[in-house]
This record gives C-alpha cells, sequence and structure tokens, in this order.
C-alpha cells in the first residue's frame, strides 16, 4: 500500500510541473484577427499532402488561430501578386466577419504583404516578414546580369520558368493566374526593390542594415530569417542554397536573400541557423537539428501578435 502510494505521488509530482504549459498552450496562438500565410517565389498553398508552410498552419491552429493559406502567382511581380492577395484578403475578411488580418509573407510574400498594407492599410493589422526580400537579392541581379532581358538566353530561361510556375499552379488547383518569371527577377532584384520600396516604404529601414518603424500607418511591422545555407545533410535543397549564396560575396545570408535585406520593423532575428527553405519547414520537416524549430517560430510570432492585442 505505502509503495503504490509513493508510486502515486512522484507520478503526481513529475506531471505537476507540465500543467501549466498544457493550460498556457490553450489559447497560446489565439491571435484576434485570423492569420494569412503568403508563399514565396515558385511557392503554393499545398501539393498533395506536402504544404509550402510544412505543419505550421495546423501547429498554429492547434492553439487557438484562425489561419488561412492564401495561393498567390507561384511567379510574377509584387504588384501582380500583391493585388492577388488583396482579393483573396477580402474574401477572408468577408467569410469570417473579422475586420483586419495578420499577414506573414515568406520570401517573396514578404513584399507581396507589405504591398497590401501599403495600398489597404484599414484591412492589415501586421505585417511579418520571413526571409523576405525587402531590399532585393543578388542572386536576382545575377539571374538579370547573366541573362538581361531581350536576349537568347533569357528567352530560355523565361520559357523554362514560366512553364515551371504553371505546373506549380495547376498541382497545386490554382486558378490559372499568370505567371511571369522576368517581371518577378525584376521584382526581386535590388533596382527593382528600390524601385517599390519608394512607392511603399512602411516598415523599410532608412539605414543600410537597420531597423524600419515597428508602425506605420496602423500597421505592425516584423521580420526574421536565417543565415546559415547548408544545415541539413539529408535535404536535396541545401546544395543548390550553398551554391547560390555564393552570390553574396560572404554577406550573412540564407542562400537566397542577405540578412540585411531581410530586415523589416522589428527585427527578431536575422542570424537563425536556418536556410531560406528551413524558415517555412522546409524540405519537409528537413532542417536544422540544433536550432529552434521554425514551426516553434511561427507559433512564438502568433503569441507576440496576441500579446500585442492583434
Amino acid at each position: 500500500m505505502k509503495k503504490t502510494l509513493m508510486t502515486w505521488l512522484a507520478a503526481a509530482l513529475l506531471a505537476l510541473p507540465l500543467w501549466p504549459l498544457s493550460a498556457q498552450a490553450a489559447g497560446y496562438t489565439q491571435t484576434a484577427y485570423p492569420i494569412v500565410l503568403v508563399h514565396g517565389l515558385f511557392g503554393f498553398d499545398n501539393i498533395g499532402p506536402v504544404e509550402y508552410f510544412y505543419g505550421i498552419p495546423s501547429a498554429l491552429r492547434a492553439d487557438g488561430a484562425k489561419v488561412f493559406v492564401v495561393q498567390v502567382s507561384a511567379a510574377n511581380s509584387t504588384e501582380v501578386r500583391g493585388e492577388q492577395l488583396l482579393t483573396q484578403v477580402k474574401q477572408i475578411l468577408a467569410a469570417t466577419g473579422a475586420a483586419k488580418v495578420n499577414l506573414m509573407g515568406h520570401s517573396h510574400g514578404g513584399p507581396t504583404s507589405r504591398y497590401v498594407a501599403s495600398v489597404r492599410p484599414d484591412l492589415v493589422a501586421s505585417v511579418t516578414s520571413i526571409g523576405g526580400v525587402n531590399k532585393g537579392s543578388a542572386v536576382a541581379d545575377l539571374i538579370l546580369g547573366v541573362a538581361p532581358a531581350g536576349s537568347f538566353s533569357n528567352t530560355v530561361l523565361v520559357s523554362i520558368t514560366n512553364g515551371l510556375g504553371t505546373i506549380i499552379d495547376f498541382l497545386s488547383g490554382g486558378a490559372g493566374q499568370t505567371q511571369n518569371s522576368l517581371a518577378a527577377a525584376q521584382s526581386l532584384s535590388t533596382a527593382g526593390s528600390a524601385q517599390f520600396n519608394a512607392a511603399h516604404p512602411e516598415g523599410v529601414p532608412t539605414t543600410a542594415c537597420g531597423e524600419g518603424a515597428y508602425t506605420a500607418r496602423g500597421v505592425a511591422y516584423y521580420s526574421w530569417s536565417g543565415a546559415k545555407p547548408y544545415t541539413n545533410l539529408l535535404d536535396v535543397m541545401d546544395p543548390a542554397l550553398a551554391l547560390t549564396s555564393l552570390a553574396f560575396s560572404g554577406a550573412k545570408n540564407d542562400g537566397l536573400v542577405s540578412s540585411c535585406s531581410s530586415r523589416l520593423g522589428r527585427v527578431i532575428r536575422d542570424d537563425y541557423a536556418m536556410n531560406h527553405m528551413d524558415e517555412v519547414n522546409q524540405t519537409i520537416g528537413l532542417v536544422n537539428l540544433f536550432e529552434t524549430n521554425p514551426v516553434t517560430l511561427f507559433r512564438q510570432q502568433a503569441n507576440r501578435l496576441k500579446n500585442a492585442g492583434l
């Protein structure tokens, strides 16, 4: 009897610390406004069982968040993608009755989200840029330099990449959105980003590698990104990202975007040991085992928004 009682007490003591964690988890991600996840270049909502934001929507919903994953053109200009996103935001607001949304955009999804917040700030509570191309990418500059508009090499490259975008759109059940990879590359270049930022400056740092305004026109701005192109030997994408990282001439980058370019509004961190695909838990969860899991970062950001009343 005594042994049974001691066993029960030991089990109770072990379980006690877990109770507050469970209580805390309930509602941990329950933001005031719906969360909208916006994919990057050659992205999608899901293709079969594979989500672009792999495992992230369900993790956010598990503790209270309302989450929507949109699909815009896999490859097109920021403005075209932004107008497509704006249409879907209006549909989400109509369906939910919410007054605003929290936009979370990865890669080209960052500027795409910023476009909506700039032209319709009344519909957006916050923008979170994850590995966002906010001041251009050296990789886009390199592509445009190697295959300038009007050249034969550019014609071939554009044909292939537009075809890839169309295939992605079809496989993910898209609405047949127009693909224009040349417009995408121009938007993501340093010059194209500077032109976009002149028209939509909200949250963009005014110094080379600083922070931007935390709030602009009633919209809160946040960002985070990685700075380690090669993180997992089993991930087939890592060698390619290690190669593209050479375009940055030693500057901190995630394989496709420099840390300084990723910075927007309140910078949470720009040097996680993640590459560009790790930031959205790809490829299918093969990320750096020695860094905070990206799913956790999305949950923490949702909690941050919740605590800010967003």
